[in-house]
Order: structure tokens, then sequence, then C-alpha cells
């Protein structure tokens, strides 16, 4: 029954499978995971199917988009559009422009954003969390480390899964701010283990991510080392 299901899933994918390593690169492209950011959703050596003009064109999707990156790099998008909150995008690490990035989308240009105790509390409530019970982070391949899983809940009943290696991190507690006019606020799923929005530039981190930087939006695990299982899984 699991393989005569597992083959339906893959059946019933196979087109989007297919556009994915057929399509043109400028409507779609595959991206390798490098790290543990993401995990649960995305695993350490995961390939990645992402659609390019998700939220419209920049210059941040040509070969050499580092170096023509505008003064204002909130905006400068063609037929652009906004993200909407759960989306996984990908996008030019604004630490190094060289690099390409993987996040969740958290917050939307005038959000108002805190963290309280690793919760995030977005326009003044709280995500809701569900235990979802222990489970395993593999920090560095072949290392593993115990985490708690938990459901997290976004407006518009979006759900995803996030890890927690501990309650009481170093970036779990962050004071409101509003996200400005041209900017993401971004989280890696893997809440002890992520360089993103909570974390500056400077520092290393994704800072508050301006939508010129944006690349796609990441829509299937194309095929996946760590499970099988999980190759066709739509994002």
């Amino acid at each position: 029954m699991i393989l005569r299901k597992f083959a339906r899933d893959i059946l019933s994918c196979l087109p989007v499978l297919l556009g994915f390593l057929t399509i043109h690169s400028a409507l779609a492209a595959a991206y390798i995971v490098p790290s543990a950011s993401m995990e649960p959703t995305l695993m350490i050596g995961d390939q990645i199917g992402v659609v390019v003009p998700s939220y419209g064109l920049s210059t941040a999707n040509l070969p050499f988009g580092h170096a023509l990156k505008p003064r204002d790099s909130s905006g400068g998008r063609l037929f652009g559009h906004l993200p909407r909150r759960g989306d996984v995008v990908v996008f030019r690490a604004p630490a190094n422009l060289h690099q390409t990035w993987i996040k969740r989308v958290i917050g939307l240009p005038g959000d108002r954003i805190a963290l309280v105790q690793g919760h995030v509390v977005l326009n003044g409530t709280e995500l809701a969390w569900k235990d979802m019970g222990p489970a395993r982070e593999e920090s560095r391949r072949g290392i593993w480390l115990p985490a708690e899983r938990y459901d997290e809940t976004l407006p518009g009943n979006v759900h995803h899964n996030i890890l927690k290696l501990s309650q009481d991190g170093e970036l779990d507690n962050i004071a409101p701010f509003t996200v400005p006019a041209g900017h993401l606020f971004v989280m890696g799923d893997n809440r002890d283990n992520s360089a993103d929005s909570r974390v500056s530039v400077a520092d290393g981190g994704v800072g508050l991510l301006p939508v010129w930087n944006l690349q796609g939006q990441a829509r299937a695990i194309l095929w996946s080392w760590r499970d099988i299982t999980r190759t066709a899984l739509i994002l």
C-alpha cells in the first residue's frame, strides 16, 4: 500500500517535475539545499524546483545580477508583486550576493513583528504552535541533534512545521518593530539554526530582505537523498 501510494504521488506530480527539468531557466530552475536552516521542511542535499517569475523579475535573476543591484534595492521588479506569508523563497543573500539562500516569508511590509520565547507575534497576535513530538536536526552532514517539532500556523490557516533545539535560544526574543516598505521578514524553519531576518547583514544574516533580492518561489522537492518518499513533494 505504501509503495502504491508513493507511485501514485510520483505520477500525480510528474507534470510539475518534468516542467522543472525541461522549462527554460528564465521560467524555472533547480537548487540544492546546502544547510540545515530549513529543516524539517527541506533537508541537506534536497534538490528543489523553483518558479523564477513568481514575484516578477529583477536584475537579481540575471547571471551577473550581483553587479547590477540598484541603489534602491527595495523595488525595481518587472511585473513585481509580493509573496504571501508562508511562501518558501530563494533569493540573493544580502551578505553575499553571489550566494542563493532559501527561507520562509513570515512578515510583509507594514507588519508588526516581535519574538517572545521563540514564538512569533505578528500584528499583535502570537502564531499558534502545536507540539508534534520529538524530532532530530542534522546540523551538519551525519551530525544529528535532538529537537522538538512544532506545527506553526500563519494567518489564513497556513501551516508549516518548525524545529526547536531549545526553548531559550539567543534569537528567541526580539523587541517589536515594523517591516519597512519594499522589505520582507524571513525565517528558517529550523529556528535555532538559521541566520535569517533575526540576524543583521553585518553579522552574516539576512536582515530585512529587500524585494529586489528575490529570485523565485520554491515549489517542489525534485529529489531527496535523505528520504526518497519526500521526492515530488509539493511545498
